[in-house]
């Protein structure tokens, strides 16, 4: 039979486009649309049959060209025709190197790539892995991975740090899930089988809660902020008025605003919830904006590099410079909401929604498709005149005038 000879190179391994690409004696590259890349061997078991009678021909993994190069391939592709030419079925006959757990581990992460909402996520996955599973786990084979070695990446850090030991779970268990449908393991997820059975302790999550100014306390502290001239307090100014999360604001571009509509359009691909939000601008709003056009920067809130936004930072340490280090950003949409209740006595779901927040299961969100722009206009012009009021006293006139 065919010795380690083919059509292919390594050079065209790393860079052919998506498609099957043939080698030759039934051994192919398949390059999918992610980007990722494994390889495969079809052969032709002799005297079996298919379910239609024809000759049985079969496709099988030989596994990720990231981990496999191109003479291990076809090393095992000679080996399973051989196999094949013998009657044998490669399927149950084959003798399979076992990959590691950090091998699998990193093409789950090359292959979920297109998937990730940002760059910055999918770091952050390969990471909590690379920190507290490598080390112990990561070149141990796959399919000797257990409760016990399981147990012994989540222990250390199950009650310390569990939100991140909750994350390491979840991506351990797909890590292995993934392993098991490329036959690599047999029988229960460990993960599962830990959670199932109570081993770690419970931990009762404490909520987190981001400091928010008192909000009788907003117009004398929107004064003084509206007397500063540098970016970062007209980028904060626009935050409060907007009740907008920090990333949002800081990433607005000009060609999400329509000023003559008065509306600003925050895409999908910026927001938490990952859907397309509008927040209606009134003319105290535009009047932060406006002047900002003459800088002719891609950002709205530029920072000290050009076409740059402001770093997340800069309205927080803002706020320290103003001496209210008690007092985060992220904290004014709690200002907002808690005013909204207590002073305009808005409906829930019209001030819900002008945080971007979900309303309702599923089900009432797939029937009540509507954003109550003009609904939550009404409310935000009302919050704008709230800030603007002076000072607290004007803040409590306001209150009883309305």
């Amino acid at each position: 039979m065919a010795a380690l000879s083919g059509k292919l190179t390594k050079r065209l391994v790393e860079n052919h486009g998506p498609g099957r690409h043939g080698d030759g004696n039934g051994l192919y590259l398949v390059v999918d649309l992610s980007g990722a890349r494994r390889w495969i061997v079809r052969v032709t078991v002799k005297g079996q049959k298919n379910r239609k009678g024809g000759p049985l021909r079969t496709d099988f993994g030989l596994g990720g060209a990231d981990i496999v190069t191109i003479n291990q391939a076809r090393d095992r592709a000679l080996e399973y025709r051989r196999m094949a030419k013998q009657g044998l079925n490669p399927r149950f006959n084959a003798q399979r190197e076992i990959p590691t757990f950090e091998e699998i581990a990193q093409q789950v992460h090359i292959d979920r790539m297109p998937t990730w909402k940002n760059q910055k996520h999918g770091q952050q996955w390969i990471n909590t892995l690379r920190d507290y599973a490598f080390p112990k786990i990561g070149r141990m084979p796959i399919d000797s991975i257990g409760q016990p070695e399981i147990l012994m990446c989540l222990s250390p850090i199950w009650t310390e740090k569990h939100e991140t030991a909750r994350r390491l779970a979840q991506r351990l268990k797909i890590v292995l899930d993934v392993a098991r449908s490329q036959g690599f393991r047999d029988g229960e997820n460990p993960v599962t089988a830990i959670k199932d059975a109570g081993v770690l302790p419970k931990v009762v999550k404490k909520a987190k809660h981001h400091s928010a100014m008192p909000w009788r306390d907003l117009p004398a502290f929107y004064v003084e902020l509206s007397q500063r001239n540098e970016m970062a307090a007209k980028a904060l100014m626009f935050t409060i008025l907007t009740g907008a999360r920090t990333g949002e604001a800081l990433g607005l571009r000009w060609e999400e605003l329509d000023l003559q509509a008065r509306v600003w359009t925050c895409p999908a691909e910026r927001m938490k919830t990952a859907d397309q939000h509008r927040v209606p601008l009134c003319d105290e709003i535009l009047a932060i904006l406006e002047p900002l056009m003459s800088m002719q920067s891609e950002y709205v809130f530029e920072g000290q590099k050009r076409h740059k936004p402001l770093s997340n930072m800069a309205m927080s340490m803002l706020l320290r410079r103003m001496g209210h280090h008690d007092v985060t950003v992220h904290g004014f949409r709690s200002t907002f909401r808690d005013w909204a209740s207590e002073v305009a006595e808005a409906p829930r779901e019209v001030a819900e929604l002008c945080l971007a927040h979900k309303v309702g299961s599923d089900v009432e969100r797939a029937y009540a498709r509507s954003d109550r722009l003009e609904k939550r206009r009404e409310l935000m012009a009302q919050w704008v005149e709230f800030a603007n009021a002076d000072d607290a006293k004007g803040a409590e006139y306001w209150k009883m005038s309305q």
